[in-house]
């Protein structure tokens, strides 16, 4: 006879086994700690298999646990996604929310903002999970993609978050001894510090130039994967980077780098994009609320409003 399996007992082993303690995971499901030690044993006959190790600092989940909670994970979801599509009762979303983005917004930007918005959401668990590659969300079980770009497939759901694009920047002392690029083309001739990061293709800036789409194939003796790498090179007075205004805004208010050429920029918005499954999720429409109010108030997305004339007048002061 196929074993029942109680789908709040589920629940509990669900979160016993990512808080890996059962007096955690009593509090953080306000019952007691024998209540859930008592319906993981029932879990355990239904199962006739043991599903987590215990000892007296930890939990730990055996081979048949770990098993047991990759599928606790997606029975969880599809269940809360059914009362999300069904119910016309409003309630605070739960569950959890799995969300892809690049390493240096992911890190800098997008994991601040996840802590509150967790906090305002207790019953809401988020795994971020950071890339320096472009995500295939349905094909590898993400919900959520938090990305800088503005080329999205036509088969996903994107919100803009906030308005953003890279722009041009070197350090005074480079452009000192360099000399102040007055043209797209005069990059060529400079030491460009390149960056392969998630879909971007490597050595090749793309602009939109006074409403001009321009490319141009630039090159530099030091190369990265690594944003953060880039930037501290061109700190360093090593060349020009190519980086979005949420990145180098501390450096360029303090001056420490300087925007050039700044009629030419490339368009990088910050999206919120998710499979179409999900069009009506609470827990989505959560955070894609929460993330958008939070970027509104952020410094670097007032700062990507800003009128070229502010970066001509900071360049005039290198010259």
């Amino acid at each position: 006879m196929n074993p029942r399996i109680d789908l709040n007992d589920l629940r509990v082993f669900h979160v016993v086994a990512q808080k890996a303690s059962f007096s955690a995971a009593a509090d953080a499901l306000s019952v007691s700690a024998a209540y859930v030690s008592k319906r993981i044993r029932l879990l355990e006959t239904a199962l006739d298999a043991p599903l987590l190790y215990r000892s007296t600092r930890r939990v730990a989940m055996t081979e048949a646990g770990e098993r047991l909670y990759r599928w606790a994970e997606k029975v969880l979801d599809d269940m809360d996604q059914l009362v999300d599509d069904v119910s016309g009762v409003k309630r605070a979303p739960r569950g959890t929310l799995r969300i892809s983005s690049s390493f240096g917004f992911g890190r800098h930007v997008v994991a601040p903002v996840l802590a509150r918005f967790v906090e305002a959401h207790p019953q809401l668990d988020v795994r971020l999970d950071l890339f320096d590659r472009l995500v295939d969300i349905a094909a590898e079980g993400y919900d959520l993609d938090i990305r800088i770009g503005d080329e999205i497939a036509p088969h996903l759901i994107a919100r803009r978050l906030a308005t953003n694009h890279r722009i041009l920047c070197a350090s005074p002392d480079y452009l000192r001894a360099r000399g102040v690029p007055q043209r797209v083309a005069d990059l060529q001739a400079h030491e460009c510090l390149c960056i392969k990061e998630r879909d971007h293709p490597f050595g090749v800036w793309r602009f939109v130039d006074d409403g001009d789409d321009v490319r141009v194939k630039v090159r530099g003796s030091l190369a990265s994967n690594d944003g953060e790498v880039a930037v501290q090179w061109a700190l360093a007075g090593r060349g020009v980077i190519l980086r979005s205004i949420w990145n180098v805004r501390p450096y360029l208010d303090d001056g420490r780098l300087v925007q050039i050429l700044p009629h030419a920029t490339q368009p990088a918005d910050v999206w919120a994009v998710y499979p179409s499954r999900l069009a009506t999720s609470a827990r989505i429409k959560a955070c894609v609320e929460f993330l958008a109010a939070e970027f509104a108030q952020a410094g670097w997305a007032r700062a990507a409003q800003s009128a070229p004339g502010d970066a001509r007048r900071r360049l005039a002061r290198v010259r």
